[in-house]
């Protein structure tokens, strides 16, 4: 049942979001852009354009999952031990020029 659903569903829910995406980046462009720096009005195709072209230098449009953006770089810090932390940072200092460590992480006891 699942699968019929995605076969019946799941493609006409792209097409209309591609379409969706498509009109609304060329109506804003469209409404914004020429008035406010006199450039050219641009096409439904363009527009698409404008969004894989966003999307291949900038990332995802959504959270995705994954271990990117802060949150995911956060969790994978915290789940790391003191030794590996440690290593990572002296990697960091071998390509970035240093970091000094965090005071609350500090190897001598308080």
């Amino acid at each position: 049942m699942k699968k019929l659903w995605i076969a019946l569903i799941a493609p006409p829910a792209i097409v209309l979001f591609v379409w969706l995406f498509g009109e609304l980046v060329m109506h804003l462009w469209n409404w914004l852009l020429p008035p406010l720096f006199g450039w050219h009005l641009i096409s439904f195709w363009q527009a698409l354009g404008l969004l894989l072209l966003s999307r291949i230098l900038f990332g995802s449009w959504g959270s995705g999952g994954g271990n990117r953006g802060p949150r995911g770089r956060r969790a994978r810090w915290d789940k790391m031990t003191p030794e590996e932390r440690e290593k990572l940072r002296q990697s960091w200092s071998a390509r970035c020029g240093g970091f000094a460590a965090n005071p609350s992480e500090s190897k001598e006891p308080a």
